[in-house]
């Protein structure tokens, strides 16, 4: 089968109708272009062209696959010359980003903001983390996650965007914590507990379990959605990351304490596939999620 170099070969003595001036234009030796064109002709089961005088005349066949080959290399220059290329304030592109509850309270509303006026074209698909989001991700089904989650930190790249810690909070109307809360408040209280994926829920009960902290837990819900109410309307108690408290504290009537034990910070991240790595319309979500959510910390993106 004939490469693209024979193909040029061919191209260049057609036009040229000389095998030293077909080997200057492609600037190769004249011993490989005879090289090419023999193996052209064993490939045809033709001479191709003939020397008639200076010049090498094309046969018949050769006349017939002028204009194939030509084609064929303006197709393959095109192919080579092609880069993927993303105009937001054009695109009409969908993307799908697997994320928590509390990043849909904290980020949409910005994003959606930022999409309006900078690209309003572009819309989004929101689905939640759950444990089918590798696979997700791994399909082009979805093409960022954020949140929490150590189970995306293998194989996929990441970026930390902030660093999370939990709070306490309370309602401004609770009769018994007010100023602060202390250990002993914190375990005879009644509590209320998300149990939603992606976020560092599990860090919290590990963090309990190790200073042996007894936590009276009377509500379980499975997302942040509804907790807000429940907690402003009620002498419970509800541990929550920090932006989210500083959210709901500007909209409702809350308290907001630092834990009466040690807690570590943790890092919430964008998780994405290899293969949206160097994909611009992918690069340019994920910039925009980091500038809206980043602390001002240099984010550093890894694989592992």
């Amino acid at each position: 089968m004939p490469e693209t170099r024979h193909l040029q070969v061919f191209d260049e003595i057609y036009k040229t109708r000389s095998v030293t001036r077909a080997a200057e234009n492609l600037g190769i030796g004249q011993p490989a272009v005879s090289i090419a064109l023999s193996r052209l002709r064993e490939h045809f089961a033709d001479p191709l062209f003939v020397r008639i005088g200076n010049t090498m005349e094309p046969t018949p066949l050769a006349g017939d696959l002028a204009g194939s080959v030509r084609q064929a290399l303006m197709t393959l220059e095109k192919v080579y010359a092609h880069r993927a290329s993303f105009d937001p304030a054009t695109s009409r592109r969908t993307f799908c980003i697997s994320m928590t509850d509390i990043s849909q309270l904290v980020l949409l509303p910005r994003l959606w903001a930022y999409l309006r006026q900078a690209s309003p074209g572009v819309h989004i698909e929101i689905v939640p983390l759950s444990s089918d989001t590798a696979r997700m991700l791994e399909a082009g089904e979805a093409d960022l996650a954020l949140g929490f989650m150590p189970q995306l930190e293998a194989g996929f790249f990441q970026q930390s965007l902030f660093r999370q810690r939990y709070v306490c909070v309370a309602s401004a109307d609770h009769p018994r914590v007010i100023n602060t809360l202390t250990t002993a408040q914190y375990e005879a209280e009644e509590h209320a507990v998300v149990t939603s994926s992606g976020t560092g829920h599990l860090i919290l009960d590990q963090e309990i379990m190790r200073h042996g902290i007894q936590r009276n837990i009377a509500l379980r819900v499975p997302n942040y959605l509804g907790i807000a109410f429940v907690v402003e309307q009620t002498d419970l108690l509800v541990t929550i990351p920090e932006r989210l408290a500083q959210l709901l504290e500007g909209r409702g009537r809350f308290r907001t304490f630092s834990l009466p034990f040690e807690m570590p910070e943790y890092a919430v991240k964008q998780h994405w596939h290899e293969r949206y790595h160097h994909d611009p319309g992918n690069r340019w979500l994920r910039k925009v999620i980091s500038d809206l959510l980043s602390s001002g910390t240099s984010a550093s993106v890894t694989i592992s």
